[in-house]
């Protein structure tokens, strides 16, 4: 089974830049589908950006031209390159998996806290 583990959140002023990564275990990154996911309290979790096995990539239209998901099969990371960052952007961000097939099994992280002020 895949476990994921989040890095990398904290405290940041509007324009700062964060990058976040997400450690996975379990000896099948090459064959996982990954996103970037992020939730505000009392609201529902929302998908950032995504790589498919193929590093095929995209992204929410309020990101896309600031933030970079990536993907290191061999080290089995995954990390989201965050510029630019605004107010809105605030939020736990959670690194999500699912096993490339149709009924592929997936897996969530427990998240990390971004936080930007004006």
């Amino acid at each position: 089974q895949v476990q994921l583990v989040e890095s990398g959140g904290g405290l940041v002023q509007n324009g700062d830049s964060l990058t976040l990564s997400c450690a996975a275990s379990g000896g099948i990154f090459d064959v996982l589908n990954m996103a970037w996911y992020r939730q505000v309290v009392g609201k529902q979790r929302e998908l950032v950006a995504s790589v498919t096995t193929d590093s095929k990539t995209t992204y929410a239209d309020s990101v896309k031209d600031r933030f970079t998901i990536s993907r290191d099969n061999a080290k089995g990371t995954m990390a989201l390159q965050m510029d630019g960052l605004k107010p809105d952007d605030t939020g736990v961000y959670y690194c999500y998996a699912r096993f490339y097939t149709e009924y592929g099994s997936e897996y969530w992280g427990r998240g990390t806290q971004v936080t930007v002020s004006s």
